[in-house]
Formats: C-alpha cells, sequence, structure tokens
C-alpha cells in the first residue's frame, strides 16, 4: 500500500438509495412513465424513490385487480381467513423493520411508531376472523309466505379501488384495505406521494405471503392526477375516498356516478384508526344475493 492510500474498511461508504416500484399483478414493475420522486421525512431527511405510477399503470393495475378478485372470490370464506391469518404473522416478523418506516414516514417516536404496527398486525387478525362469519351476521333465512324458501348471502362486488388514508400510513391502510380484501374483492390502491414508504413495504409482505397476485395492486404517486381516472373506470365496482382530499372528493363522486359505482361514505376528516372498526366497510363492499326455493308438494 502505497503511502497516502487508506484502506478499504477505512474509506467513507456510499449510500445506495433505495427505489420503490409499483406493485400489480404480484410482482413489481416500474412505472411506465419512468418517472421517480424522492420521499423525504418530516424533517427534510431523504429516506427513498418512489415511483410516480401514470394512467398505463393504472389500466394495468385495474386488469390485474379483476384477474386476482376472480381467482380471491372463488376461495372459501375459511381459506381467505387463513391467508389473511397468514399476513398477520409476516407483518408480526417485520415489526422492527415497520416500526422503522412509520417512524421515518410519518415524524412520530419509537414507542408511538411499535403501537401502530401492533394496531395493525391486530387489525388484520380481527378481519381474518371475520372472513367465515360474515355470511351468518348479514346473511340466512328470510320470512316468506308460500311455498318456497328464500336465504340470502353476502357477495363480494369486485373491484375497489381505495385512496389509502394520507395522515396514518400504515394503519389507516390496513384499516381500509383489509375489509376490501377480507370479504373476496380485488383492490387497487392509490397512495399518495407523501408518505408511501408503509404502504410498499406492505406490498414485499403480500407477495411473499399467500395472497394470490392481482388482488392488492397498489399505485404510489400523484392522487390528484390519478384518483379521477380511477374513479371512471368502467372495470372498477366501487370507490372508498378514504384518503381523497377534500377538493377532490365532488369530482370522484361525479365520476364515480356514470359507471354507478358504489362510493363508500368515508368522512372527511381521518377518524380514529385505532377504534373498534364495526361491521360497516365489511358491508359496504358486498352486496347480497337471494336465492329463491320451490317447495315440493
Amino acid at each position: 500500500m502505497s503511502e497516502g492510500e487508506q484502506p478499504v474498511s477505512g474509506r467513507e461508504r456510499v449510500t445506495v438509495p433505495k427505489t420503490y416500484k409499483l406493485h400489480i399483478g404480484g410482482t413489481f414493475p416500474r412505472s411506465e412513465s419512468g418517472r421517480v420522486h424522492a420521499v423525504e421525512a418530516p424533517d427534510g431527511r431523504f429516506l427513498a424513490n418512489a415511483a410516480m405510477a401514470s394512467r398505463k399503470d393504472l389500466r394495468d393495475a385495474v386488469s390485474a385487480a379483476r384477474k386476482g378478485f376472480e381467482t380471491w372470490s372463488a376461495a372459501t370464506a375459511r381459506n381467505r381467513g387463513q391467508v389473511l391469518f397468514r399476513v398477520a404473522e409476516m407483518l408480526e416478523d417485520r415489526r422492527e423493520q415497520f416500526a422503522t418506516v412509520v417512524a421515518d414516514s410519518e415524524g412520530v417516536s419509537r414507542e408511538q411508531a411499535e403501537a401502530a404496527v401492533d394496531a395493525a398486525v391486530d387489525r388484520v387478525f380481527w378481519y381474518a376472523g371475520w372472513t367465515d362469519k360474515l355470511g351468518t351476521v348479514l346473511g340466512g333465512a328470510n320470512q316468506v309466505s308460500g311455498p318456497h324458501t328464500s336465504h340470502s348471502a353476502p357477495e363480494p362486488l369486485g373491484v375497489v379501488g381505495v385512496l389509502a388514508p394520507r395522515r396514518s400510513s400504515l394503519l389507516g391502510l390496513v384499516s381500509a384495505l383489509a375489509p376490501v380484501i377480507a370479504v373476496g374483492n380485488g383492490a387497487v390502491v392509490l397512495v399518495d406521494r407523501e408518505r408511501p414508504l408503509p404502504a410498499v413495504t406492505l406490498c414485499e409482505v403480500l407477495a411473499t405471503s399467500d395472497v394470490p397476485g392481482g388482488v392488492v395492486n397498489v399505485l404510489t404517486g400523484d392522487v390528484g392526477e390519478l384518483a379521477p381516472w380511477l374513479a371512471a373506470h368502467a372495470d372498477v365496482n366501487a370507490l372508498d375516498p378514504s384518503g381523497a382530499p377534500e377538493e377532490l372528493r365532488a369530482e370522484l363522486e361525479r365520476n364515480a356516478s356514470g359507471t354507478a359505482k358504489r362510493v363508500f361514505d368515508a368522512p372527511v376528516a381521518e377518524p380514529d384508526w385505532s377504534r373498534d372498526p364495526g361491521l360497516r366497510r365489511m358491508r359496504a363492499f358486498t352486496g347480497l344475493k337471494t336465492v329463491w326455493h320451490t317447495l315440493g308438494t
């Protein structure tokens, strides 16, 4: 070693910034647009790069969600529950990683971030337990008069567009997404550019669990640019605008009305996501199918 040279171990390391991709059809493609943006912590620290999804990416995500829905809705309710239990287990296994991501993204303390992760695990677990019980609560035998019987059962709507909550980047996201897929729907999730890292990290859990490809598709980028097109897409059956800015709500409702979508009545101000969610969201993303049977003479 010549004079003045430093050993490799003594050199300052170059930080390689991570660039997160989209999650479509169970894979992680780059955005068709080729655009990325820098994600920063509330204190201005650079955290990573994230993809900026385009309208083409949105169309691909809806197509993937339709295929995922066909597979997922055909599974038994018990099977969907077991898959969601597995998601909760994997989220628990990566608790420390998620706590770091939430703390960096939201600018909260480590203790608060860990509490949010624990609540997210519990929320997935809670919805997993409801998958094979919802039919009993929302459906059942109907009282009829005449020589026939009538039974009703909840069924998924199809593809649901979800605007991820902006304030609660993990617990809010899980609270909006879990009921959609617990009842058998496919989902296209739009995540705002401000706090996308908990969502794209969750995609890594979904991709390595037993959730079929296409059931959950996550697009990061400009919600104001993509949400109106999601609301207007003819192959999207319902919309959850929980993460939509107030000034965008009216436009989304108008666009959704063109294809008679069901729009979830989400409050403009984000709720306390730690509260008991009840069955409201699961009920909102199902429809009742009623079957009549004639009785023999």
